[in-house]
Parts: C-alpha cells; sequence; structure tokens
C-alpha cells in the first residue's frame, strides 16, 4: 500500500510530528469509526454525568429552600461519582482502543481487524485501568515529593501502555521497561512529548473558548451589569451546558492524537534498542526473495 505508514522504524521529532498527522489523514475514516464503536458507550454515559454534575452545582450555589439544596447536593455528589468512573473508563477505553487500532494495523500491513481489536480492547480493560491508576498515583507522588521527579517519571511511564499491547508485557513490567527504554533518550523523549503536549493543550483551549466566552457574557461581565445569581445560573444554562460537553467531547478526540504521537515514539526508541522493525523487514526481504 502507498499510504501505509510504517511504524516500526527510527524517527526524528519533525518526522514523528508529521507521521502522526499523516497517520490520521490517511486513516481518520476507519480509525474515527472504530474509535466510536467502541468508545461511545463510555463517552455518553461520562457526557450525560457532566451536564447533570454541572445542573446540580448550579443548584447548590442558588440561594433557595434547604430540602432543595440537600437533594441537589446529593444529586452532584452522585453524578460527579458517576463522573470520575466514566472518566477513568473513557480514558482507559480510549487509549486502548487507538493502540490495539495501531498493532491491528502494523500486524496487517495497513489493514485492521475491527472484532479482534474491540475484543482485545474488552480482555486488557482492567490491565489498563490497573496500569493508569499506578502511573497517574507515582506520577502524583513525584510532584508532590518536588517538581522535578514528577517530570521525570512521566517520561517514561507515559510509554508503560504502549510497551504493554506492542510488547505483551504484564503491569508491572510495562511500568518498569520504560525506564529501560528511555535511558540515554529521555531529553529527546521529553521534548517529543513537550511539542506535542503543546499542540494538543492549543487545540484542546480553542475548543474550550466558545463556552467560556458564552458563559462570560451571559453573566453579563462584558456589560458591567454582573449579577450574583447570574453566575449560579450560568451553570445551569443549557447552552453552556451543551458547549461544555461539545469541549470535553473535543478533547477526548484530541487526545487520540498524543496517544498517536506516544506510539511513534515507543516505536522510535524500540527500534534503537532492540531493532525489531529492522529484522522483521530483513525477514521479509528474504522471504520474498525465495517467492
Amino acid at each position: 500500500m502507498n499510504n501505509y505508514i510504517h511504524f516500526k522504524k527510527q524517527r526524528e521529532l519533525g518526522e514523528i510530528l508529521s507521521d502522526t498527522f499523516a497517520f490520521l489523514r490517511s486513516q481518520f475514516k476507519p480509525f474515527i469509526a472504530t474509535y466510536f464503536k467502541i468508545v461511545t458507550p463510555y463517552l455518553l454515559i461520562m457526557l450525560i454525568a457532566v451536564g447533570f454534575y454541572l445542573y446540580a452545582f448550579s443548584s447548590v450555589l442558588n440561594i433557595g429552600s434547604s430540602s432543595g439544596s440537600l437533594v441537589s447536593g446529593v444529586t452532584m455528589m452522585i453524578s460527579g461519582l458517576v463522573f470520575l468512573v466514566a472518566m477513568i473508563l473513557v480514558y482507559a477505553v480510549s487509549q486502548s482502543t487507538v493502540l490495539h487500532y495501531i498493532k491491528s494495523y502494523t500486524e496487517l500491513q495497513g489493514q485492521t481487524d475491527f472484532d479482534k481489536i474491540r475484543r482485545e480492547v474488552y480482555d486488557s480493560l482492567w490491565s489498563f485501568i490497573g496500569l493508569g491508576i499506578i502511573v497517574v498515583l507515582s506520577i502524583v507522588v513525584g510532584f508532590i515529593c518536588c517538581f522535578l521527579p514528577g517530570i521525570y517519571l512521566a517520561v517514561p511511564l507515559s510509554l508503560s501502555f504502549s510497551i504493554m499491547i506492542f510488547m505483551n508485557k504484564s503491569v508491572g513490567e510495562s511500568f518498569s521497561y520504560g525506564f529501560t527504554l528511555v535511558k540515554d533518550e529521555w531529553w529527546m523523549t521529553f521534548a517529543t512529548l513537550l511539542v506535542v503536549g503543546i499542540i494538543v493543550g492549543v487545540a484542546g483551549y480553542a475548543f474550550s473558548l466558545p463556552a467560556q466566552i458564552y458563559q462570560i457574557a451571559s453573566m453579563g461581565i462584558f456589560s458591567g451589569e454582573m449579577d450574583a445569581l447570574d453566575v449560579n445560573s450560568g451553570f445551569m444554562d443549557p447552552v453552556y451546558i451543551i458547549l461544555y460537553m461539545i469541549s470535553t467531547l473535543a478533547q477526548m478526540l484530541l487526545n487520540t492524537i498524543s496517544i498517536i504521537a506516544g506510539a511513534f515514539i515507543f516505536f522510535n526508541l524500540n527500534e534503537k534498542k532492540n531493532f525489531t522493525g529492522t529484522f522483521e523487514r530483513i525477514q521479509n526481504l528474504g522471504k520474498t526473495n525465495e517467492e
């Protein structure tokens, strides 16, 4: 296939960025279709929970009866808990779907097997959640102890999920092997992740602007007629809630860019350490010559 992108090769920073977007362009329709078919149920639960949380939060802030505030407070706690659980599931399923899609893409030389992708996503769900919790806690502890350790840990641990999928390693092995993989390559890996993070962050902020501008305008800040009640009711405004949900959805989709770039970073480092792709191409060349 002329449009097939080889993941298993060494790349510089510019190539990782360009190939990330080239992959998205060439695989946009099948990739998005696969993504939404698997992630949509969890995504809908998360978005609905966000809406209920914002509505309940606004009700709690409003001055009213104590019984109403109590009901709204309970609703806010329940919807907040559902949102937290749904967000964890969405991030786990989303990352797993993207990585398993890439795995299928590389195994089938540009084609993908949806049924296999979906089955492997569900089979590895708890491993993803477990690894995610360990990674997040480790990075948080690193930042609490001192800012620099948190940054240092974030670089190798960000590759743990790719290691688990592409190298079929356990949660513990995936957690530890990232440090081996980035040895002597930490600064380049950090720079690549930083650039990707800035691109995704700026794009995500652009999508969040409509909700922020609408809320500011609806509270009368621009006109200088700001009212305390408008501040509270702003979160209850259906238009604001819809805009906020769209912003959340957009940021989830933009996060797939970081995941794809992370996969390219993994294959780049793995190729420098193990020459996996080089050996495979040599073997395939030998098979072709024999035929």
